[in-house]
């Protein structure tokens, strides 16, 4: 897969993934159907969403970059280093939702996060 394609994916999936969330913050998804039914109150979910929200932007302006959406703002080597390691999260990640214990999780987020690992694995490889 090339890299532009990988891009478009990704905006796609962060830009939905953000909904998701502000839909968990609206009460539209019930918090305790997400994060593996760890969060037990409202204002924990307050925390745990705003910080997903804050690493889906800042994982979408990577990409936006990578792409050249926008002006570049990270160096060329940070930003593939952070590639790199929004890799390795991903695939950490989907490791843990394959344990989840709401079913629509461990498929759905699965998927997700090994879709979002691999399309970051292509970003995060340097033009030749």
């Amino acid at each position: 897969m090339k890299a532009p394609l990988a891009a478009k994916i990704l905006i796609v999936f962060f830009s939905l993934v953000s909904v998701f969330h502000l839909l968990v913050l609206a009460g539209v998804v019930p918090y305790n159907a997400v994060w593996a039914g760890r969060i037990k109150t409202a204002q924990e979910m307050y925390v745990y969403e705003a910080v997903s929200l804050l690493l889906n932007i800042a994982m979408m302006a990577v990409v936006l970059q990578r792409a050249g959406y926008i002006k570049a703002w990270l160096p060329q080597k940070v930003l593939y280093i952070v590639l790199w390691v929004f890799c390795s999260l991903f695939t950490l990640n989907t490791v843990g939702n394959l344990f989840a214990p709401n079913i629509y999780e461990r498929i759905l987020g699965t998927a997700g996060t090994l879709l979002a690992a691999v399309l970051c694995g292509v970003l995060a490889r340097k033009p030749r």
